[in-house]
């Protein structure tokens, strides 16, 4: 078994996640590291941020590495120098971000602003029932299908796989999205059957934001043979509706999926949508907005988001977050001054430090949250944390 259940609260879930490279306490974030690195971190700032497990992109490391560096390649452990686990995306989320969200302008939650806009750039993607056709840089196709996003990964060795997908715009209509989530069932057959290593294989749940196609995904893919089960694809359940109805989608599909296979949400983590989410049965999720938004000077606390690089911050000599024991408030000390000045000067321990307190600081909210499960305390927490989080906005505001 890869995961032991050790508690519920709810549907909130505590448990561990076991691979070759170590275990995960779950719930637990998943730090993005795309081309096989933590974006503007050294390696030996991965461990002390509090990171437990990493995420690399199929897609990338192949186009960046090709068919000779990939047969050289020593595996992402050495690669990243890096001994704890590692997952990797099949590269399906490129069937998405490359494909409709380019020619719609959509992320993976609908917006109201983006309804009945033209097409903004143009779809690099064509997908067939055999696989997928991407338009490199040269102009020329390149082919991506279950077999081979399967071989590729075992040749990175990731403890955890995924399953060649592909994902859905919040913009498709019903018919589009149940051929999207029919071709990703047949194309988890098929990652199965391609597998011939001992990493963990997870299956992907689409369907967009219709409620059948969730639950049939859900019943479909909770069926097959997987090691655990990763929700992607788009989410927010019509144009205009409230952000809290993407997690409706969660408890279509969690109902469906085994107690005993762990759960993984797919670049969503965000402060309130940790809690929505792990109480709706997610152990694990993965997200860019730690690093994304730290290189440009976006720092995460209890007190939410704030921009360091605004000029208001030029002579704070506050600590970066008060009673923050990241390496870089606790051990450096540094100042909100400190970082504003570093990054108006282009320093590189600017994007750097500012990543390793973002990462930090989900991974500690996390470990805040599976105290709580553990204690039976995480409706309480949830409430008080995310009342908190309001009143402090309002304060700033």
């Amino acid at each position: 078994m890869i995961f032991d259940l050790l508690k519920e609260d709810g549907q909130a879930r505590l448990g561990v996640i076991k691979t070759k490279h170590g275990q995960v306490e779950t719930p637990s974030y998943v730090v993005v590291g795309t081309d096989g690195h933590i974006r503007c971190l050294e390696p030996e700032d991965v461990k002390p941020s509090g990171t437990q497990i990493v995420i690399s992109n199929t897609y990338h490391l192949w186009r960046s590495l090709g068919e000779e560096g990939l047969n050289a390649f020593p595996g992402l452990h050495e690669f990243m120098e890096w001994d704890g686990p590692i997952m990797t995306d099949s590269g399906g989320f490129q069937v998405f971000s490359m494909g409709y969200a380019r020619e719609l302008g959509s992320g993976k939650i609908a917006k109201a602003e983006n309804a009945g806009k033209e097409m903004k750039d143009k779809n690099l993607v064509r997908v067939t029932d055999s696989g997928v056709y991407f338009t490199a840089e040269t102009g020329e196709e390149i082919y991506l299908d279950a077999e081979l996003s399967l071989r590729i990964q075992e040749q990175l060795g990731a403890d955890i796989v995924l399953a060649f997908d592909e994902p859905s715009s919040p913009l498709h209509d019903y018919e589009y999205t149940k051929k999207a989530m029919e071709r990703t069932h047949a194309w988890a057959t098929r990652s199965l059957d391609a597998k011939i290593s001992k990493q963990f294989i997870y299956g992907i749940v689409q369907g967009g934001a219709f409620e059948d196609l969730r639950k049939e995904s859900a019943k479909v893919i909770g069926a097959m043979p997987f090691d655990g089960f990763a929700i992607g694809g788009a989410f927010g359940s019509s144009f205009g509706s409230q952000k809290n109805d993407t997690f409706v989608e969660l408890e279509w599909v969690n109902q469906f999926l085994p107690k005993n296979k762990p759960r993984h949400l797919l670049g969503i983590g965000r402060i309130d949508d940790i809690f929505e989410a792990v109480e709706r049965g997610v152990d694990t999720m993965d997200c860019v907005i730690p690093t994304r938004e730290g290189r440009h000077g976006s720092i995460w606390g209890s007190s939410g988001r704030f921009d360091v690089v605004k000029g208001k911050y030029m002579h704070d000599e506050s600590p970066l977050v008060i009673d923050c024991s990241c390496p870089v408030c606790d051990e450096k000390n540094i100042t909100k001054k400190d970082i504003y000045q570093f990054f108006k000067d282009r320093d590189p321990r600017a994007p750097r430090y500012a990543s390793i307190h973002n990462i930090y600081f989900f991974n500690h909210l996390m470990s805040q949250v599976r105290d709580s499960i553990k204690f039976g305390e995480f409706k309480n927490f949830k409430k008080s944390y995310l009342t908190s989080l309001a009143e402090k906005k309002n304060r700033v505001e």
